[in-house]
């Protein structure tokens, strides 16, 4: 047999548990290098630096026109 609670709980003392399963705004700042906001102490993903330094190579998105595909066959 399970056991069981002595007295039943407040919804205040419920609420107080509760309280920090919150959701939060996730908190960003402007890259010092770039000025995109990005998350805190992560690497900025537009221009790939961290603290002032290059970590990455940001990465750079490129169409491929119906021209380019026929001259690589």
């Amino acid at each position: 047999m399970a056991p069981l609670p002595k007295r039943r709980l407040s919804s205040e003392r419920q609420g107080k548990r509760r309280h920090s399963i919150s959701l939060r705004e996730i908190q960003l700042v402007s890259c010092s290098n770039c000025g995109k906001l990005t998350l805190s102490h992560q690497v900025c993903k537009n221009c790939g630096t961290y603290k002032g330094s290059v970590v990455s190579a940001p990465k750079i998105k490129t169409k491929i026109t119906k021209v380019e595909e026929n001259s690589k066959k």
